[in-house]
């Protein structure tokens, strides 16, 4: 049983309105990952291993970050994250709430949709809301249960759903947790005998200082 440092993707494609389109680093995408990459190494940070999930910006942020491993990231469907895109168009499709334009809008959005989500009232969707919820305790609790430090390189909506099952929230505050998560953000998780605690959440170490404030980014 070792430490888990779940960490946010970089900021991805800001236009986007689809799941395809949206799933590439920006140049400042890059550039967060990159010092992250660097705060990582200045502290001393070694993994044992690293996982991503299988979209581009997973990837593209592990090799922004370029951590300090021996063994090669390991890509696992698990980690990827839920089809917000295609299941916000459901929701305007099906029962008349509109994909929000800008940020504020997104969160009543957020908890709307995971509130449709969680009773299945989104037909035609790619999985529901129990299986995504299974999938994410199965990766989560079998890299846990791995030897030596994990990264692993994901989404904010997995990483809430993981602070879900962690922390027990009901859906509005997952909805919640979601939209802080910062992009590049850090959080860490540790394993006990009782089952896994969070020791860290939305942690921006690399971003924290004044000439970086411009480039926290939650979309």
């Amino acid at each position: 049983m070792s430490f888990v440092t779940l960490v946010r993707h970089g900021q991805a494609n800001t236009q986007a309105r689809d799941e395809e389109t949206y799933d590439r680093l920006s140049d400042l995408g890059w550039q967060q990952a990159r010092w992250l990459g660097a705060h990582l190494t200045g502290a001393g940070e070694r993994f044992a291993r690293v996982y991503t999930g299988t979209l581009r910006r997973h990837i593209e942020t592990a090799e922004g970050i370029a951590a300090d491993c021996a063994a090669a990231p390991v890509q696992d469907p698990r980690l990827n994250e839920m089809a917000y895109f295609t299941m916000a168009q459901r929701l305007e499709e099906q029962h008349g709430i509109p994909m929000p334009g800008e940020r504020e809008a997104f969160i009543t959005h957020v908890d709307q949709l995971f509130t449709y989500w969680q009773e299945g009232k989104l037909e035609d969707i790619p999985e529901s809301f129990q299986a995504f919820e299974t999938r994410v305790q199965e990766a989560l609790s079998e890299i846990a249960a791995g030897e030596g430090r994990a990264l692993v390189v994901t989404s904010g909506g997995l990483i809430s759903m993981a602070m879900r099952l962690i922390l027990r929230l009901d859906t509005h505050a997952m909805a919640h947790m979601c939209l802080a998560i910062e992009n590049s953000s850090l959080h860490r998780v540790q394993p006990l005998s009782t089952g896994l605690a969070m020791t860290q959440f939305n942690a921006i170490p690399h971003l924290d200082t004044p000439e970086r404030q411009h480039a926290r980014t939650h979309l």
